[in-house]
């Protein structure tokens, strides 16, 4: 008996530091990549911050198996909602990928 092959499912974790002067802004700003990637995959992604560094933030989205046209949908979101200015200085937006 053949057995399918099963399609390689990715989590990806996005983290970066929030400006702490434009906190606020940025928390703003990464609610509308969630809800533009979620529109765009389907995929309900989430926001943690870190323990004892609040301004270290993740974004995590599980079970993508398209990743062109996953990242293609996140890098219009991160566009569209202007996050990168809001980020600390010398930050940026660091993506790692994972599979089981």
């Amino acid at each position: 008996m053949k057995r399918g092959k099963h399609p390689v499912t990715w989590s990806y974790y996005i983290y970066y530091r929030a400006d702490p002067e434009r906190a606020s802004g940025c928390r703003d700003a990464a609610g509308k990549v969630l809800d533009a990637v979620h529109r765009a995959t389907g995929i309900r992604g989430r926001l943690l911050k870190k323990r004892n560094e609040p301004l270290l933030w993740m974004e995590i989205y599980e079970g993508v198996t398209d990743e062109a046209g996953f990242e293609w949908a996140l890098a219009e979101a991160v566009s569209a909602a202007a996050i990168l200015p809001l980020l600390q200085q010398g930050s940026s937006r660091h993506t790692e990928c994972f599979s089981e």
